[in-house]
């Protein structure tokens, strides 16, 4: 029987050995929960799977249906409307409240903690809470309109009004996640370039137009991908409020998604959306990335 111990291991080998050993089920974790569900779907979307009974080879029958799916080209478009809706306000409302909150105020820490709290609450809590709110009859935006004289909007129960209710829900909800990260790159910018431009005569607009905005572009990219992706992939909030309604103006693609897979049972039509969406994200994050690294150069 060989004695392990007596084996002359070189101390690399030794080293590389245990790092394999520590990150062993990290990897074994995302091989199961990640690899082997992404290889399942983009198996399943070219098959007629329901979930249910034996799937049959279909090969790109569903990605072919999706071009004439009026449902799920209108889908695509909430979800731009969405996206148009929320990413760009958002974005500056956090970079705005970044600024102030950057300064040298009174209760700083309260400030930056009461604007984050929405982020850490449950979506399914704020979503609820947000519901109750947009009631027609008792909720409080609309008493507290009543009471100014102003148009009472049937909120959740209208086709036009809906997504904006959403929009604004979830502006409320993710600024302080966006703050967060444009305090980071603020104080990472040094003072004394504001303190030079104070001392040219450059008054508070103009050092945020000309020092803050180009210093954080990086961090403004950063933010917009993000911000982006996560708007391509809401769910809960539709769910929640509208279940997709009134007259499908809030079935975003993830909802129409759920519900060919769970609702329908045409799981590896389902699959194919999500790989269409994928595919989506990806090109946009791209694009992104370039006109990034072009500004970069020029």
């Amino acid at each position: 029987m060989v004695n392990l111990k007596s084996l002359k291991i070189p101390t690399s080998m030794k080293e590389t050995l245990w790092a394999y050993v520590f990150i062993s089920p990290i990897m074994l974790g995302f091989a199961v929960f990640m690899l082997y569900p992404l290889s399942a779907s983009l198996y399943l979307s070219f098959t007629n799977s329901d979930g249910i009974t034996v799937a049959g080879f279909v090969g790109f029958d569903n990605y072919v249906k999706l071009m004439s799916d009026k449902d799920f080209i209108k889908s695509l478009f909430v979800t731009a409307y969405y996206t148009l809706g929320t990413v760009p306000i958002g974005t500056g409302l956090a970079l705005i409240v970044a600024v102030i909150l950057n300064a040298k105020i009174r209760f700083t820490t309260i400030y930056r903690s009461a604007f984050f709290l929405p982020v850490i609450t449950s979506m399914v809590a704020v979503a609820t809470v947000w519901k109750w709110l947009y009631n027609t009859d008792y909720g409080l935006i609309n008493a507290f309109l009543m009471n100014l004289g102003l148009y009472e909007p049937p909120w959740l129960a209208s086709d036009k009004w809906a997504m904006p209710a959403i929009i604004m829900m979830s502006i409320w909800k993710g600024i302080g996640f966006n703050m967060v990260l444009f305090l980071a790159g603020l104080q990472g910018i040094s003072p004394t370039i504001y303190e030079a431009a104070k001392i040219d005569g450059a008054n508070g607009l103009r050092r945020f137009v000309h020092i803050t905005i180009p210093l954080l572009r990086n961090t403004t990219l950063f933010v917009f991908i993000i911000a982006i992706i996560s708007s391509f992939q809401v769910f809960d909030q539709v769910f929640i409020m509208t279940k997709g309604g009134p007259a499908k103006s809030t079935t975003v693609i993830i909802y129409y998604i759920y519900q060919n897979a769970f609702q329908f049972f045409k799981q590896g039509y389902a699959s194919a959306m999500g790989y269409v969406l994928f595919a989506i994200i990806f090109v946009i994050t791209m694009v992104q990335l370039k006109i990034s690294n072009r500004k970069d150069v020029n």
